[in-house]
C-alpha cells in the first residue's frame, strides 16, 4: 500500500478560537480525536507508513499520535518553521515519504470510501493526480471543479458563482514529480497554482475520482460542532471523557471537552466548552465556544468571574 502524507501544518484560523488551545487535527469528537479518526480511516484501507506535517501547535499532534505505534502505523514528521502550502508541504515531505507515488489526505476532513478503487483508477489512467470529487454539497460554501466526460478536471468553479460542482473531499493520489520541481521550503498550493497550470498545460494529468462517501468538514467552530453531533449518534450532546456537568445543567446540542467542567443550573444550547472552561452557575448561553478566561482576545466578552471567554460560533 502507498504511504501517506496527512497535512496538519495550517494554523487552522477558520476554526479559531478552538485552534489557540491545541492543533485542528487533536480536537475531540465523540471519544477520539480527529487525526486518530483520519488514521484509523488510512489504516483500514491498508496504509502502514503515515507522514504528518507539522507548524501550529506540533506538540499536540504528537502528544496523541507519538511513533503511531498505538494506531497501528510508523508515523513520522516533517516539521514546516513556517507554513509551507498545500504543495510546499508534500514537496517538503518528499524525502520522508520516499516514494514515487503516495496519498495525501486533508487533517480537517472525515470520509469513509475504500482506498483500493482510487488507487486503480489513479494507475490505470497514468494520471499525475487524483483527487476524490462528491457533488458538492454546499456550492455557496465551497469551491468546487468541473470534470469532463472523462473525469478529467477541466476547469474550477469558485462559491461565488454559486453553480453546481464537484466538491473535492481532502484525498488524492499523487505523484511525486508533480513536486519535486518546486523548490523546497518555499511556500505554493495546488488548487490555486500547481493544478491549475496543469489543468492548462497537460488536459488529463489531474483526473477526478467520484467517490461514494460520508464527508465531515471540521473547518470552523459550526462545522466541528455538527460533526461532534453527528459522531456521538443519537445523544443530544457530545460530552467527552474527563468533562464534568452537574446533574441540573441543562444542555442542547452541546460538545463539552475533557478536562472542561459545567456548572449547576447552567443553561448551554449549540456551544462548544473547551478544556479548561469551567462554566459558572446559572450561566446562560446560545450559539458559542466557551473558552478559558485566558484565551480571551480584546474585545471578547467574559463572564462576570472573568475566568471564561465567550465566543459567537457564526
Amino acid at each position: 500500500m502507498l504511504p501517506a502524507l496527512i497535512l496538519s501544518a495550517g494554523i487552522g484560523s477558520r476554526l479559531d478560537p478552538l485552534t489557540r488551545l491545541i492543533a485542528k487535527p487533536v480536537v475531540p469528537l465523540a471519544g477520539r480525536t480527529l487525526i486518530e479518526r483520519v488514521i484509523g480511516w488510512l489504516t483500514a484501507g491498508g496504509v502502514t507508513d503515515v507522514v504528518i506535517n507539522l507548524h501550529h501547535r506540533p506538540e499536540t499532534i504528537a502528544a496523541v499520535v507519538g511513533d503511531g505505534s498505538a494506531l497501528g502505523v510508523r508515523v513520522r514528521y516533517s516539521w514546516e518553521p513556517s507554513i509551507l502550502g498545500s504543495a510546499g508541504g508534500p514537496r517538503h515531505a518528499l524525502p520522508l515519504l520516499d516514494a514515487d507515488t503516495f496519498l495525501i489526505v486533508n487533517g480537517d476532513t472525515l470520509v469513509d470510501f475504500p482506498l483500493t478503487p482510487i488507487i486503480a483508477q489513479h494507475e490505470a489512467r497514468g494520471a499525475d493526480v487524483t483527487v476524490a470529487v462528491i457533488p458538492n454539497p454546499r456550492p455557496d460554501h465551497y469551491h468546487g471543479m468541473e470534470l469532463d466526460g472523462d473525469d478529467r478536471v477541466s476547469g474550477f468553479v469558485l462559491r461565488t458563482e454559486g453553480r453546481p460542482s464537484w466538491h473535492f473531499v481532502g484525498v488524492q493520489v499523487v505523484r511525486a514529480s508533480v513536486f519535486a520541481p518546486l523548490a523546497d521550503n518555499v511556500a505554493a498550493e495546488t488548487v490555486t497554482g500547481v493544478y491549475r497550470n496543469l489543468v492548462a498545460t497537460r488536459p488529463g494529468a489531474l483526473q477526478g475520482y467520484r467517490a461514494t462517501t460520508t464527508f465531515l468538514d471540521v473547518g470552523t467552530p459550526r462545522d466541528y460542532r455538527d460533526a461532534a453531533l453527528r459522531l456521538a449518534g443519537p445523544a443530544p450532546n457530545a460530552i467527552e471523557s474527563g468533562a464534568t456537568c452537574a446533574a441540573d445543567a441543562h444542555l442542547t446540542r452541546t460538545v463539552v471537552w475533557p478536562g472542561a467542567h459545567v456548572g449547576h443550573g447552567a443553561t448551554l444550547d449549540d456551544c462548544v466548552v473547551t478544556t479548561g472552561a469551567h462554566v459558572p452557575k446559572d450561566f446562560h448561553c446560545t450559539g458559542a465556544v466557551l473558552l478559558p478566561g485566558s484565551a480571551a482576545r480584546a474585545g471578547e466578552t467574559l463572564d462576570k468571574t472573568g475566568k471564561i471567554a465567550v465566543v459567537a460560533i457564526v
